[in-house]
């Protein structure tokens, strides 16, 4: 579950289909984390911020490539 973030640089190596793949597996990981949040303790809360933040930069550079 705890995947390490990657930097701008290799997410813009990968390939689109991949990228939605990752993209569909950290929201899904998201949203767990939340429902997780909601009845009990995390061990890590950072790790809501971290995924929050790999969605944002996947999702990035997603627009960048429909818009090229």
């Amino acid at each position: 579950m705890a995947t390490k973030a990657k930097k701008p640089e290799g997410l813009r190596e990968m390939k689109t289909e991949e990228l939605e793949q990752q993209l569909a597996i950290l929201t899904e990981e998201r949203f767990r984390l939340k429902f997780r949040r909601a009845t009990e303790a995390l061990s890590n809360p950072l790790e809501l911020r971290r995924i929050r933040r790999e969605i944002a930069r996947i999702n990035t550079i997603l627009v960048e490539r429909k818009r090229a």
